[in-house]
């Protein structure tokens, strides 16, 4: 059996060997994502339910997937803008 030679498995780099532009890189994403994520919750938090698409537990669980989740819930989750307080 023939081994394809241009698949090299990449060794993942540790925080030790990335550059300082990588690493600031990885935090940014990551603010933005822990961001993004208390927003949805927030938001679902204060919203009536029958403001939101569907049942607020599926839309928390939802929201822990990476940015697709938040993102997700503020594209199609919501029916309205939330009532001012």
């Amino acid at each position: 059996m023939a081994r394809n030679k241009s698949r090299v498995a990449r060794k993942k780099k540790t925080w030790k060997e990335m550059s300082p532009a990588s690493k600031a890189g990885t935090i940014l994403v990551g603010i933005a994502q822990v961001s993004l994520l208390v927003t949805a919750q927030r938001d679902i938090s204060r919203r009536p339910a029958e403001l939101i698409n569907g049942p607020k537990g599926a839309w928390r669980a939802a929201a822990f997937i990476n940015f697709i989740g938040p993102v997700g819930y503020f594209t199609f989750g919501r029916k309205g803008a939330a009532p001012l307080k």
